[in-house]
C-alpha cells in the first residue's frame, strides 16, 4: 500500500478520534495512530499556551517542551499560519534540535475558531520524508479539530 493508500485507509478513524472526543484524549490516540501507521520517528502535538508552544501529547523519544513563537519548524509554522515540509533539517533556518536523529519534518497548524490551537509535528529519521500527499491528508485529519 503506498502512502496516499494509507493515508485514505486511516481516515476514517483519524477523523472518529477527534470528533465529539477531549481535545487532550484525541492528540493522544491521532498521534498514536498516526505514529504506528506510518513508523515515524516522533510524532506529536505543540499546544498554543500563551505566548509559546507547549509539549503535548506524542510518541516517541523526548522531546522539547517549549518552543517559543516564530521559532523553529513550529513556532514559525505558527507564525506563518502554514503547513511546513522540510526535508532536510540541517537546511532550515533556526532548526530546533530536540533529537540529533530527527533529519526530515512537516509541521500543520490545527485551526479551531478561527485561530491556531496547536501544531500537529512529525519528525522522520529520514531525510526527505514528507511532501505534499503528507500535507494535504494531515491537513483534512486536522481539519476536524473544528
Amino acid at each position: 500500500m503506498n502512502k496516499q493508500e494509507l493515508y485514505k485507509s486511516i481516515l476514517p478513524q483519524a477523523i472518529s478520534l477527534i470528533q465529539g472526543e477531549d481535545e487532550i484524549a484525541a492528540m493522544a490516540n491521532l498521534s498514536a495512530l498516526l505514529h504506528q501507521t506510518f513508523g515515524f520517528w516522533w510524532t506529536g502535538f505543540y499546544r498554543v499556551v500563551g505566548d509559546q508552544l507547549v509539549l503535548g501529547p506524542f510518541q516517541g523519544p523526548i522531546a522539547c517542551t517549549r518552543i517559543q513563537y516564530g521559532k523553529g519548524v513550529c513556532g514559525t509554522a505558527w507564525k506563518e499560519q502554514r503547513t511546513i515540509v522540510v526535508p532536510d533539517v540541517e537546511e532550515f533556518p533556526g532548526h530546533i534540535a530536540c533529537s540529533s536523529e530527527s533529519r526530515s519534518e512537516i509541521v500543520v497548524p490545527v485551526w479551531q475558531n478561527g485561530r491556531i490551537t496547536a501544531v500537529l509535528d512529525i519528525d522522520s529519521n529520514q531525510l526527505d520524508t514528507f511532501d505534499e500527499i503528507d500535507a494535504k491528508y494531515l491537513e483534512e485529519i486536522v481539519s476536524h479539530f473544528e
